[in-house]
C-alpha cells in the first residue's frame, strides 16, 4: 500500500485545508492503519504560489493545492470515486470558489449549490461521496459561509449541512487536530516575543524616553502600553533613562487625585522612572518661546470662533487673522496672559499652512486663555500651552532623544518637527506604535469621565472599566498584565484585540496558585439527606490538588446537605453520581414541587465506586451555622458593539444591563479571604474578593474571565 504525506500549512485558509484533510482522514478511517500520514508546517504556503497551502506526496511525487490533492487522492483510492464521477469531479472542481471571505464573490457559489441540493440529501447519488466531503470541510473552514448557513436563508444547502455533520462524526477529531496545529504555532510565535529591534538610531549616545501622561483620569490599559514600552526600551533594551512628565495643561480636566493614581499605578506596573517633571515647570520658558514665535511670524493671535475655525481648517480656509501685524498679536497674548475679557476671546496659533494637505499643519492652535485655577501653579497662569506646542519643546528641553507614541499621533508628527525646527531646538526621533483596542471597549478619557460622572459606573476603578485599576479589581494581575502588552512590542499594525486574549494570560499566573473552594447558589438549594451517611465529622484537605503550597483547608461531612438545583434537576433515579472530595453516591430518591423544582434529594453512599466512571461531578456543602454568605458578581460589557464609529452616539450602545449578583453559600474555610485574595470556586470559575466577610455582611467575589465562552 501507497503511503501518503499530507503537510498542511497552519497559517493557511481552512476552507482550503479541511476538504483534504477530512477525505485524507476518511481513508484512515476506512482502513486497519493510517496509508495517508497528515503533518502541519508552522507556514503561510508551501512550495511555490500563494495558494500552495498543502502538499500531497507520495513515492517522490508532490502535488500543491485542494483540487490536485484530491483528484490525487481519488486515483490512488478507487472508493473515494461514486457512480456519479462526473457530477462529483465538477463540484470539486468549484472547492476554490468556497475559499474566499468576499460575501459578494461567494453568495453565487452559495445560492448554486443550495439549488442543486432542492431535492437531494446527498451532492451525488444516493450515498455520502468524496464531493460532499470536500464541500462540507470548505464551508466549515470558511466563517463567511458559516454566517451565512446561520442565517438560514439558505435553506436546502443548511439542511444538507448539518445532516453530514451528524453523519459524519471524525470530522471533528480532524477539525480539532488542525485548530490544536494552528494555536500551537501561535503559542509558539507568542513565546518567541514581539520585535524589538526597530532601528531607533544614535542609541550608543544614550537613550532617553519619556511617558507624558495628562492628570486628567486615571490610567487604562492603552496609557499602560505605551508606559511599559517607553519603560522597556528605557531600562531593558537599553541602558538609559525613562522620564515621567505629567502633561499638566489643561487645568479645567485636571486633579491631584489623578496624578496621585498614576504615580501608584506605574509603581504596580513596575515602572520605575528616573525623573518625575511637569510641563508646569516650563511655564515660564514655554511663555518665552510662544513670545519668540510671533515676533519671528511663526505665530499669531486669532480670536476666531471656535466652530467656524474648525470648518475653516477642515476646509482649507485661511483666517482673517492670519496677517495680523507681530504687534498686535503681543498685545492680544499680553491681554490673554492676564485674563482680561478681551484676553477670553483670543488664542495664539502656529502660522504652518491654511490648506496642507495634512490637517494636523493648518495652523494648530498652540495657547489658549483660561482663568481656571491650576492644581500646582494656583492662579498663577491665565494662559497655557497645547499639548501640540508643549510637547515638542520640553522633548527637547528635557533631553528626551526618542518619543515613543501611539500612531494616531503619526499626523502631528510633521506638526512637532515643525515646531522644533521653528524655534531652532535639538531634534527627537519620533516612533509611532499601534494604539491597543479591544472589542466593546471606551479608552477615550473624555468618554469615560461622562461615564463616571454620570453614574453609569461606581467610578475610576470600576470592574468594567478598562483603567488599571478597573481591571486590577476585576482580577488582573499585573504580571499578566506586563506579559501581554510586552508581547505586542512596538508593532504598527493595528488591531482589535478581543480581552479574551489578556484573560488566558491572566490565567496562567493565578491557575497554579489559587485555592480551591465550594460555594452553592442560595435560590432553590436543594437540601439532600445522606442516608448512610457517618454523623458530622471534618477531614483537613488540600487546597489545590496540584499544589501543596497554597495549604489545607477544612471539609465538613455530614449526612444533610445542599446541592445546587440546576444539579438536582440533572439526575435521574438510581443513578450514580460523585460527589466532589467524598466519593460516589446513588440518586435513590427524588422529590419536586408541581414546577419541577427539585425540593429534597435522598442519595446513598457507594464507598467502592469509581469517580473516573461517573459522568456527573457535583459540589455540595453540609448544613450547619459555619457556612459562609457570600455574592457572587459578574458583569457584562459597557458597550453593545465591539467597535464604535463616528456616527454612534454613546448613550444610544451603551449596555446598561451589566452586573449580575447571585447570593450563595461557601464553605467555612472562606471567612479566612481577605479583600484582594483569588481563588477558585469548584464549576463556577475563578474569583477576587472585593469585600471581605464579616458577621452581618457577606464577602462580595467578583467573577474573574478566563477567555472561555461562558
Amino acid at each position: 500500500m501507497t503511503q501518503f504525506d499530507l503537510t498542511v500549512a497552519t497559517k493557511g485558509s481552512h476552507a482550503a485545508l479541511l476538504p483534504v484533510v477530512l477525505i485524507a482522514t476518511s481513508v484512515n478511517e476506512a482502513r486497519p492503519s493510517p496509508v495517508i500520514n497528515i503533518k502541519h508546517e508552522d507556514t503561510a504556503v508551501l512550495g511555490e504560489g500563494d495558494k500552495a497551502t498543502l502538499q500531497l506526496s507520495a513515492a517522490g511525487k508532490s502535488v500543491f493545492g485542494t483540487v490536485p490533492a484530491i483528484e490525487e487522492l481519488c486515483n490512488h483510492f478507487p472508493f473515494l470515486v461514486g457512480k456519479e464521477a462526473a457530477v462529483e469531479k465538477e463540484w470539486i472542481s468549484q472547492l476554490d470558489g468556497l475559499n474566499t471571505l468576499d460575501f459578494k464573490a461567494l453568495d453565487p457559489v452559495l445560492q448554486k449549490l443550495d439549488t442543486h441540493l432542492l431535492l437531494r440529501s446527498f451532492v451525488a447519488g444516493y450515498s455520502l461521496s468524496t464531493a460532499d466531503i470536500a464541500l462540507w470541510g470548505a464551508l466549515r473552514g470558511n466563517r463567511v459561509a458559516v454566517a451565512a448557513l446561520k442565517k438560514g436563508a439558505l435553506v436546502n444547502l443548511t439542511r444538507w449541512y448539518r445532516f453530514l455533520e451528524e453523519l459524519c462524526p471524525w470530522t471533528a477529531a480532524a477539525i480539532e487536530a488542525l485548530n490544536a496545529a494552528a494555536k500551537e504555532s501561535k503559542v509558539a510565535k507568542s513565546k518567541a516575543g514581539a520585535n524589538y529591534d526597530i532601528a531607533l538610531l544614535n542609541t550608543d549616545n544614550g537613550v532617553v524616553t519619556r511617558f507624558p501622561p495628562e492628570p486628567s483620569g486615571y490610567l487604562h490599559i492603552g496609557h499602560a502600553k505605551a508606559a511599559l514600552l517607553n519603560d522597556y526600551f528605557a531600562h531593558e533594551k537599553y541602558n538609559g533613562t525613562l522620564l515621567l512628565r505629567f502633561d499638566d495643561t489643561n487645568p479645567s480636566n485636571e486633579k491631584q487625585e489623578f496624578q496621585d493614581a498614576i504615580v501608584e499605578d506605574l509603581a504596580l506596573m513596575g515602572i520605575k522612572p528616573n525623573k518625575v517633571s511637569y510641563t508646569s515647570d516650563y511655564f515660564d520658558q514655554l511663555y518665552d518661546y510662544c513670545i519668540e514665535m510671533i515676533k519671528t511670524g511663526h505665530a499669531y493671535a486669532d480670536d476666531t470662533e471656535k466652530e467656524t475655525m474648525a470648518a475653516q481648517r477642515m476646509d482649507g480656509i485661511p483666517s482673517a487673522r492670519r496677517d495680523l501685524p507681530i504687534e498686535e498679536s503681543l498685545a492680544r497674548f499680553e491681554d490673554m496672559k492676564n485674563g482680561t475679557e478681551e484676553g477670553l476671546r483670543w488664542c495664539i496659533r502656529a502660522k504652518i499652512s491654511p490648506d496642507d494637505k495634512n490637517k494636523a499643519l493648518r495652523d494648530p492652535v498652540i495657547y489658549r486663555c483660561n482663568p481656571h485655577p491650576h492644581h500646582r501653579t494656583g492662579a498663577k497662569w491665565k494662559i497655557y500651552p497645547t499639548y501640540d506646542f508643549a510637547c515638542p519643546v520640553v522633548d527637547s528641553m528635557e533631553g528626551v532623544t526618542h518619543a515613543l507614541r501611539t500612531i494616531e499621533y503619526r499626523d502631528r508628527n510633521p506638526q512637532y518637527q515643525w515646531m522644533l525646527d521653528a524655534l531652532k531646538l535639538r531634534h527627537v526621533q519620533v516612533w509611532d506604535f499601534a494604539r491597543m483596542n479591544f472589542i466593546r471597549t471606551l479608552l477615550s478619557k473624555r468618554k469615560l469621565t461622562k461615564l463616571v460622572e454620570s453614574g453609569v459606573v461606581w467610578g475610576w476603578d470600576d470592574p468594567r472599566f478598562p483603567t488599571i485599576r478597573g481591571i486590577r479589581r476585576r482580577g488582573m494581575t499585573i504580571p499578566a498584565l506586563r506579559e501581554f502588552i510586552l508581547k505586542q512590542g512596538p508593532s504598527r499594525t493595528i488591531t482589535l484585540f478581543d480581552w479574551a486574549l489578556i484573560w488566558a494570560t491572566n490565567k496562567k499566573y493565578i491557575d497554579p496558585v489559587a485555592p480551591r473552594h465550594t460555594a452553592i447558589v442560595n435560590k432553590d438549594a436543594v437540601k439532600t439527606t445522606i442516608t448512610n451517611a457517618p454523623a458530622t465529622f471534618t477531614e483537613e484537605k488540600p487546597r489545590h490538588a496540584k499544589n501543596a503550597a497554597v495549604g489545607m483547608k477544612t471539609v465538613t461531612f455530614a449526612p444533610n446537605v445542599l446541592m445546587e438545583q440546576v444539579d438536582a434537576k440533572s439526575f435521574k433515579q438510581d443513578e450514580e453520581i460523585t460527589l466532589m472530595n467524598w466519593g460516589n453516591a446513588f440518586v435513590r430518591k427524588i422529590t419536586a414541587d408541581t414546577n419541577g423544582t427539585i425540593t429534597h434529594l435522598e442519595l446513598e453512599l457507594n464507598p467502592q465506586g469509581d469517580v473516573k466512571k461517573t459522568e456527573k461531578k457535583v459540589t455540595w456543602l453540609a448544613e450547619g451555622p459555619e457556612l459562609v454568605p457570600v455574592e457572587l458578581v459578574d458583569f457584562d460589557y459597557l458597550l453593545k458593539k465591539d467597535s464604535l464609529s463616528e456616527d454612534d452616539v454613546l448613550e444610544d450602545v451603551l449596555n446598561y444591563d451589566t452586573e449580575f449578583r447571585e447570593p450563595a453559600l461557601a464553605d467555612s474555610n472562606v471567612a479566612q479571604f481577605k479583600e484582594g485574595d483569588i481563588m477558585q470556586f469548584d464549576r463556577k470559575g475563578f474569583y477576587r474578593v472585593d469585600r471581605a466577610y464579616s458577621p452581618g455582611s457577606p464577602a462580595v467575589f467578583f467573577n474573574i474571565p478566563t477567555g472561555k465562552a461562558k
